[in-house]
């Protein structure tokens, strides 16, 4: 069975599903759209909607009330291809408060010359904020893309000190 929850945040309703301790999607949109997105397993699973998720809720609070390395501590899994896996792993990697470019992604992923590959794997990131697609840019600096918009992704860049 998989656990339904949701959390208020200063910039929307953050929708998350998890198996036991594991996250396996959160997002701003709403739970038909990421479950839609589960493995084809986890979208044949029960769901029990709860009030909060142990550790995970936790986790995610401390994260929003200024413990920014608090979303280290939280599980996930989603799926995708290797090179999206390695790109989600690479993004684990960056500190909050910082960022980095798409073709840095790639090349933290193992393959440089893969930079679309790099932004299609922020593009189908199932478990925001937590595998934080927010802190991939544009060479130069430019935000670029963000699935949940651009304001979201500038608040999540200033709550973390990446944007002043």
């Amino acid at each position: 069975m998989l656990s339904r929850s949701t959390i208020k945040t200063p910039i929307g309703t953050l929708h998350l599903i998890s198996h036991d301790h594991q996250l396996l999607a959160s997002g701003f949109s709403n739970f038909k759209e990421l479950s839609s997105q589960l493995l084809s397993d986890d979208q044949k699973r029960e769901f029990n909607d709860v009030k909060r998720i142990p550790i995970i809720t936790d986790l995610l609070e401390d994260y929003l009330n200024g413990d920014l390395k608090a979303l280290d501590g939280i599980s996930v899994r989603q799926p995708g291809e290797r090179f999206s896996q390695s790109a989600w792993k690479a993004m684990r990697k960056v500190s909050p408060g910082k960022t980095i470019s798409y073709g840095e992604l790639a090349k933290r992923a193992g393959s440089a010359d893969a930079v679309r590959a790099a932004g299609s794997a922020c593009a189908r990131n199932l478990i925001a904020l937590v595998v934080p697609c927010h802190r991939i840019v544009k060479t130069g600096g430019a935000l670029g893309n963000y699935a949940y918009g651009l304001e979201v992704k500038e608040w999540l860049l200033r709550h973390e000190g990446a944007l002043k």
